[in-house]
């Protein structure tokens, strides 16, 4: 059901997002073999309180910065929408050979390219999953994230923290492939970018870890660690080595700005 705005409730009309799979919405799988993810659930929670609610994701999984610039800036700034969300440059700083002021200069260009063209833009300080894989990439994220805090006081964009969000670098929040959160981390994703913009929260302590459990039997973990290896790192080096992307071939999620139809 919709309901009209409150004076304390912000009235934007339409929601573009742009980025790789992590505004794709993996994993975070539907029934139908389609994926939600935060973008889509944030949507839904915007439409709820304003009615014509428009919608576009322009994010497709394995895009690079580069891309993302070429294939997405242009069309999302040329829509007009109230509210861009960018979200780009952790798939560059996760290749082997990585030219982090390249990056920088093509977000620069993707931020100078959309802030005039919106009311808000919002950018992220992605999540990083706990563990070896962080640490090894560590210095390119926290180089990135500086550049998204330099552009953000520059052109007034807000800044969501989700790399500094204890729950969403807790394992238990990350699917097996441990590249993309589960349903519950895009629900507690959707949940920072709503109080982002100005709304109730809902869920004040989605930056909390879930209640401690029990960890994995030693030979669970490993059971584990060999699956993940087989069926997730070895086919994504493979992709690597012959420069192919899981998202070659593939269409934007949602390509026009329309009205977004809440259940």
């Amino acid at each position: 059901m919709q309901t009209n705005p409150t004076p304390s409730t912000p009235a934007h009309t339409s929601l573009v997002a742009l980025g790789d799979s992590f505004t794709e919405g993996m994993s975070d799988l539907l029934p139908d073999g389609t994926y939600r993810g935060w973008a889509d659930l944030l949507a839904a929670r915007m439409a709820a309180v304003t009615p014509g609610f428009r919608y576009a994701n322009l994010a497709v999984r394995g895009k690079l910065i580069q891309q993302i610039v070429d294939e997405q800036v242009d069309r999302a700034a040329a829509m007009g929408a109230d509210v861009i969300t960018l979200v780009g440059g952790l798939n560059d700083t996760l290749r082997p050979k990585c030219d982090m002021g390249r990056v920088r200069d093509l977000l620069t260009e993707a931020v100078e390219r959309l802030a005039p063209h919106c009311e808000q833009l919002v950018l992220m300080r992605s999540p990083g999953r706990q563990g070896p894989v962080l640490e090894r990439f560590r210095p390119r994220m926290e180089a990135l994230f500086a550049t998204i805090d330099e552009l953000a006081a520059r052109h007034d964009a807000l800044v969501v923290d989700l790399y500094g969000a204890p729950a969403l670098g807790d394992p238990r929040l990350w699917d097996v492939d441990r590249l993309h959160l589960t349903g519950e981390g895009h629900r507690r994703v959707a949940e920072a970018v709503w109080q982002a913009l100005g709304h109730p929260a809902e869920d004040p302590e989605w930056h909390l870890p879930p209640e401690a459990t029990l960890p994995p039997h030693w030979v669970a973990r490993r059971v584990e660690d060999a699956r993940f290896a087989r069926r997730h790192l070895l086919p994504w080096i493979g992709r690597r080595l012959t420069g192919r992307s899981s998202g070659d071939g593939l269409p934007p999620k949602r390509p026009e700005l329309l009205p977004y139809e809440t259940a």
